[in-house]
């Protein structure tokens, strides 16, 4: 088993050696001596293992043996690239209201840490999050261990090392500038290897179940992986100039490509930041509240509606552009439909508190699961009604829109994600409970605080910004300069900055308590007045 391993390990190793050697440009040659280091790392790593796959009997979980060593490696790197991706936020806030922290070097400008932030906080740390939850899933639910025996570790070792490939070229200005599919053609090719092997990783574990019936967050965790490998698929079609250079150009042109980069890209969000946290939703709200999920019915119709309707929901980024009316229109009226289902979802996922509302006051992990479900909530009531042609004429391209984006992904993806790592910590480590929940309500205060702070912010300065783009005085010319667009935003870029400041200061509390928990150390503190239950598989 470890030569059908080894073999492809050292092949892709000669590969890295190739592209160093013959590289065009310093990016590729940083690469290929990165992936050929990767490589003889994992090849020593399966000697050193000599056949043990890391098999843990979880002494909660009856006869059951399962893969928790992956889990708890997704969790410690879940918490690292969650604070590294929350610090560059803030530095670019700043730079927005303070240029001078550009430094005048050509790799700390906004331009290139924008992405490297994207990349940490979305597929860094919500990848590893959706990684290591959907493992711990499948599992549970299937009481079945992982499939594929080194393969999961291949996936989690293998996804590091795309994320450190695609933050590394973003800081060298090699990206290929589209939303969400910003990282360049060969490391595009890797992340395909890594995650085709996370579906047959699911997929198999799936196909070896003991339980007879898919609970519901495995349907939304694959239609995730599927989807995600996808939109990858399409939206990063392009052409090298070189096999040994890490610039490439898009194989569409002008229209087609905006359309594709929507029409696909735009699922990214519809699929990696909301199906794929949905399936952490329907698992870790009733297993914190220890409530079975309100309306099992609801869950069914909230999947199968949110994957036939996502899907047509992304043009509604390109109104009053050269796309067709009809594209544009269509992106609208789906758009507008997908208010209900997610509606039906956040209702499913807070009313699974039913007879356990008090619970909400004694156990902080469960008040953050359910306030992310509540950001779930507001931002696809917001998104919907962005979309509206005639809203979207004074909200797209300005602040709002990134108001609406970190609504979201601060409120639903961030809060719930921290939910699942608190659930995880002690039960992975086989704790009792967690270092210390006073500090879960502290880093709970701290994220909404900082959340309420940045959208608030962006929201206001949004409007702001596409009223003032529109104004025109007596003879007909623009009222306002683009200078003085961006001098009357600066409070609120100040704002974002401190709102940004406690979210990170919330993720640094995290960091500590997790690590604490690692150890099996216990805060002495006051209890609630009803101590949540010991932590369960």
């Amino acid at each position: 088993m470890n030569l059908i391993i080894m073999a492809p390990l050292g092949l892709t190793g000669l590969l890295g050696l190739l592209f160093a050697a013959r590289a065009q440009d310093n990016v590729m040659y940083g690469h290929g001596l990165l992936l050929t280091a990767f490589c003889i790392a994992g090849v020593v790593w399966l000697i050193r293992r000599n056949g043990n796959t890391g098999r843990t009997l979880d002494p909660t979980a009856g006869d059951m043996d399962y893969n928790d060593e992956v889990i708890r490696a997704g969790v410690i790197a879940s918490t690292f690239w969650g604070v590294v991706g929350f610090l560059a936020g803030v530095f670019i806030a700043l730079q927005l209201a303070f240029p001078a922290l550009n430094l005048d070097l050509p790799w700390t400008t906004f331009g290139r840490l924008r992405p490297l932030h994207t990349s940490a906080v979305i597929f860094a740390f919500g990848g590893n999050v959706l990684i290591m939850t959907s493992f711990h899933v499948v599992q549970r639910t299937c009481r079945a261990r992982l499939a594929g025996g080194f393969a999961p570790w291949f996936v989690f070792w293998g996804y590091q090392l795309f994320i450190i490939m695609a933050a590394t070229g973003y800081v060298f200005g090699v990206t290929q500038s589209k939303e969400y599919a910003e990282p360049e053609w060969y490391v595009d090719i890797w992340l395909t290897i890594v995650w085709v092997t996370y579906l047959l990783v699911f997929m198999g574990t799936l196909w070896k179940r003991r339980e007879p019936h898919i609970y519901v967050a495995n349907w939304f965790y694959l239609a995730f992986i599927v989807t995600v490998a996808m939109l990858h698929l399409v939206n990063n079609l392009s052409l090298p100039v070189s096999f040994t250079g890490a610039k490439s150009y898009s194989l569409f042109a002008g229209v087609q490509d905006a359309l594709t980069q929507w029409w696909y890209g735009h699922n990214a969000v519809g699929f990696f930041l909301t199906a794929g946290f949905l399936g952490i939703m329907y698992y870790y709200v009733p297993k914190q509240a220890d409530r079975p999920v309100y309306s099992y019915r609801l869950s069914i119709v909230h999947f199968w509606s949110l994957v036939f309707l996502y899907i047509w929901a992304g043009p509604h980024h390109l109104h009053y552009t050269a796309l067709p009316d009809w594209a544009q229109t269509l992106g609208m009226t789906f758009s507008i439909m997908l208010w209900m289902p997610s509606w039906g979802g956040m209702i499913n996922g807070l009313m699974t508190l039913s007879g356990a509302w008090d619970k909400l006051r004694t156990d902080p992990v469960l008040r953050m699961m359910a306030i992310s479900v509540a950001f779930y909530g507001m931002s696809t009531f917001e998104g919907p009604l962005m979309s509206i042609k005639a809203v979207n004429s004074l909200s797209h391209y300005t602040d709002w829109t990134i108001g609406h984006v970190h609504s979201g992904a601060l409120g639903w993806v961030g809060m719930v994600s921290f939910g699942a790592i608190y659930f995880l910590a002690p039960r992975m480590w086989g704790r009792r409970d967690l270092y210390s929940l006073r500090l879960v309500s502290m880093h709970f205060w701290l994220a909404t605080l900082g959340i309420v702070l940045y959208a608030s912010a962006m929201w206001v300065s949004g409007i702001m910004q596409g009223l003032m783009w529109r104004a025109y005085d007596s003879l007909g010319f623009l009222e306002y300069s683009f200078a003085e667009t961006v001098d009357a935003m600066f409070p609120f870029y100040v704002i974002r900055a401190v709102g940004g400041l406690l979210y990170v200061a919330g993720g640094i509390v995290m960091a500590w308590n997790v690590w604490r928990t690692a150890r099996g150390d216990v805060r002495t503190e006051k209890p609630y007045l009803t101590a949540p239950a010991a932590a369960t598989a």
